[in-house]
């Protein structure tokens, strides 16, 4: 097989998830051939593929590393590796690779919007989409959140918002002209990456090209590097200077600002958590800077309400909140949530934690948690680094399951508690995805069986 696609110097598309098959759609769209190639040798969408393109060849399996020798361009799926040394002789031997950010970027007709951040890019993502539509603006959101972004553009639209991940990232050289933010820097994805600093060299890959750039003045790694005549932005929950946005202390009160204006109670943001406050910031300066109506945007901030498993309210029962934040998949998240939470609501925290831990150091979730949890309920793969980790900060009490957990939790929760589920690990130890893992809290939470 692999001697067929070489001699038919076609595109090959590496990977058959979602990113995959709306790269191949896009490319049937516009007349041209492809190929499909899958290191697994039975994805799970392999029918799929197998109906859509009965005449399409697919090589499944790990990668020959003579592979992709004899294309011209190779699309690549954000979840493989470019050290994959197929790849490797691919670029050595002049192969062009693409994501399908480039595809999209160079296709779309209209403004585009691009966020990353190891974290809250999804809320502000979707945030801002619906501040769009409040506009009157027709508008495209997907990427890492959603809709694959290839597959916006069988729609037209006036505006796109889409959220990008490190992996998407790495293939970009411009984002011709986007509007770009970069929302807050934390070690992620660590088993990928060599370190910290290639980890932020990817996301900073999004400033590239941008015609204006929102970053966060709280966090010197989003601070970026640009030639004079591209217009900045910046968000922080401090005070604002003058064409930021920011948080103003007036009479009492919290108030989101913009500049020297306030602009909204904080107290009315509907999404909950000081960490949401800064989410809602960054979405505000990306409005502004698409030209939204600011108050089609605060009437949005009013009701949205967030996104499912990110600091999700499931439930409050005998006085007890029960919140799941299952998205919570880095320690720069799960941080992000205690002191959201612990610095707005004055609460007393029982922290779940505890799955696949990528590669992380848990050492920065050691302070957040001696300030505001009183017990971590730990469960998983990497309980037990989580608990080394904290080195005594808090009780901590180790469970089998996440439904033990939930027990453990309720037992000791009092009125006025809050039970956070922000596991600052991935989900694949004992879960599907994220999701699965948010639907089995709220599960255990109400008492229904997993």
């Amino acid at each position: 097989m692999t001697d067929l696609i070489a001699t038919n110097r076609k595109t090959a598309i590496l990977g058959m998830g979602a990113t995959g098959l709306s790269a191949a759609r896009f490319l049937s769209s516009q007349g041209k051939s492809f190929v499909f190639a899958d290191s697994r040798r039975e994805p799970p969408r392999l029918d799929e593929v197998r109906q859509q393109y009965p005449g399409v060849p697919v090589v499944l399996g790990p990668f020959a590393e003579d592979l992709l020798l004899d294309f011209t361009n190779v699309v690549v799926s954000p979840g493989i590796s470019l050290d994959e040394p197929a790849l490797v002789a691919a670029r050595e031997k002049g192969v062009t690779l693409h994501g399908d950010v480039e595809l999209f970027l160079e296709h779309a007709d209209a403004p585009v919007i691009v966020i990353t951040g190891s974290n809250g890019k999804s809320t502000v993502t979707q945030l801002v989409g619906e501040m769009a539509e409040a506009s009157g603006l027709t508008v495209g959101v997907g990427g890492n959140l959603g809709t694959p972004m290839l597959d916006l553009l069988d729609v037209r639209n006036q505006l796109y918002v889409i959220e990008l991940s490190s992996f998407q990232l790495e293939l970009v050289s411009d984002t011709r002209g986007a509007i770009a933010a970069l929302l807050n820097i934390s070690p992620d994805h660590m088993d990928r990456y060599a370190g910290l600093q290639q980890y932020h060299a990817a996301k900073h890959r999004i400033f590239r090209g941008a015609s204006q750039v929102i970053f966060n003045r709280q966090d010197p790694l989003t601070n970026p590097l640009l030639s004079v005549g591209v217009k900045l932005r910046s968000f922080g929950l401090n005070k604002p200077d003058l064409g930021s946005f920011g948080v103003l202390e007036e009479d009492g009160e919290s108030w989101l600002a913009y500049g020297l204006q306030p602009l909204m109670r904080c107290a009315d943001v509907a999404i909950k958590g000081r960490h949401n406050l800064a989410n809602a910031l960054a979405a505000l300066a990306l409005g502004q800077a698409a030209g939204l109506d600011m108050n089609a945007m605060l009437e949005t901030l009013e009701r949205f309400k967030g996104l499912p498993h990110r600091c999700e309210t499931v439930a409050t029962l005998e006085q007890v909140t029960y919140i799941d934040d299952s998205k919570g998949t880095n320690v720069g998240a799960t941080v992000a949530a205690i002191n959201g939470f612990g610095e707005a609501d004055r609460a007393r925290l029982i922290l779940i934690a505890g799955g696949q831990g990528k590669g992380q150091d848990f050492s920065d979730l050691r302070a957040p948690i001696g300030q505001y949890v009183k017990l971590a309920a730990l469960f998983g793969q990497d309980a037990e680094l989580i608990a080394a980790a904290l080195n005594g900060t808090v009780p901590v009490q180790r469970f089998d399951s996440l439904q033990s957990a939930v027990k453990g939790a309720r037992a000791a929760a009092e009125p006025g508690d809050i039970v956070l589920l922000s596991p600052a690990c991935a989900s694949f130890d004992m879960f599907s995805g994220f999701e699965h893992r948010g639907r089995c809290f709220k599960n255990a939470v109400m008492g229904v069986a997993a």
